[in-house]
């Protein structure tokens, strides 16, 4: 077998919401589990986190499927509803919705439901992407106050610098500017902001990349947030190649050696999931030690330079990025950020799940 392979640590899952929960012990918490658990597996991040108080995701069809999973809690659907005939579903399934744009209110108001939908009801405080602009929020509220389908009403926004210099405090100011007097609960708080500022935790929080063990931050690692890396993404040197002085390798001779180097061939590439970005020096261990990738990643292989690494030889074990080498690292070193890394993990790659 190729051996290229994800492990995913449900142990690590479950302490990292420990660590949400133990920043906003007062608020309920929503795992938002979208893209397919962050690549990480839907179904097996929501039965690792069923403790959660809810979860989050984009569609219908991924809310069903934790419904049809047994899971109970509240299930919301981050960009809410599509269409009109999305709604009998919602209802059968018993299934929460941020509510965006008027149309979506519309669509409520003409529905006729045997249930009705609890809704998120979001505003833009400044995120500018999906809600309610502060001057309409009001009709808005009032509107689902008084729509035939429309439940429970949660108030919710988004926060675009949470993890940045500038922060919340504008979004912050503007949102409880509005909600003051509410009587309603209230969700804002993503991982950043949990982890950062406790007055925007309120009654729900959503943690995302905490989860998976990645800081939200650029000048705050994992480790020193008490994060587990919850992907470790393995493989083995397949190859050996001894490359004198001025000899290139990988598409494009992108890499030209200036000594002699040994480089190791790893199976994994773009077609995996790697980051064909990723330039020459983007960090790898192998057996145990660091070293670094050469010239332009394939879709199936990458190259790393073995000069320094001690009994390197074919099968020698290769971490592209887990424990021992945060995903943060190397996301950094290939110019993106951990998020896109984890979601981009192909199918291809066998998952096998640990327990620490």
């Amino acid at each position: 077998m190729r051996p290229l392979q994800a492990q995913i640590d449900l142990s690590a899952l479950r302490h990292n919401l420990g660590v949400a929960r133990g920043h906003a012990p007062q608020a309920r918490t929503i795992a938002v589990i979208k893209a397919n658990g962050y690549g990480h597996g839907m179904l097996r991040v929501a039965h690792a986190l069923e403790t959660a108080d809810g979860f989050a995701v984009l569609n219908v069809g991924e809310a069903v499927a934790l419904r049809e999973a047994g899971f109970n809690q509240t299930i919301l659907l981050l960009e809410g509803f599509f269409s009109a005939e999305e709604l009998p579903t919602l209802a059968e399934y018993r299934l929460a919705s941020v509510i965006h744009c008027p149309e979506q209110i519309e669509m409520l108001e003409m529905a006729g439901l045997p249930v009705k939908i609890d809704v998120f009801l979001k505003l833009n405080s400044g995120m500018n992407r999906l809600g309610f602009r502060p001057e309409a929020f009001g009709a808005a509220l009032h509107r689902l106050q008084t729509a035939r389908a429309a439940g429970r009403i949660t108030l919710m926004t988004h926060f675009a610098c949470a993890d940045e210099a500038q922060g919340i405090a504008v979004q912050l100011a503007c949102f409880d500017s509005l909600a003051a007097g509410l009587d309603a609960p209230r969700c804002l708080a993503n991982s950043a902001a949990i982890l950062r500022y406790p007055e925007a935790h309120g009654d729900w929080v959503r943690p995302g990349i905490m989860l998976y063990g990645s800081s939200p931050f650029a000048d705050a690692s994992a480790e020193s947030l008490d994060l587990r890396p919850v992907m470790t993404l393995t493989s083995a040197i397949i190859g050996l190649q001894a490359l004198q002085a001025g000899e290139a390798v990988g598409y494009g001779a992108t890499f030209c050696a200036e000594q002699p180097t040994l480089v190791g061939i790893v199976a994994c590439g773009y077609a995996d999931g790697y980051p064909r970005h990723a330039p020459t020096g983007t960090p790898v261990l192998v057996n145990g030690q660091r070293c670094r990738t050469l010239g332009r990643v394939s879709m199936d292989m990458l190259c790393v330079d073995l000069t320094n690494v001690s009994d390197a030889g074919i099968g020698s074990p290769v971490t592209l990025w887990g424990k021992g080498l945060p995903v943060d690292e190397v996301a950094a070193a290939a110019g993106t950020i951990s998020y896109e890394l984890l979601c981009a993990l192909a199918p291809r790659v066998p998952v096998t799940e640990t327990h620490g």
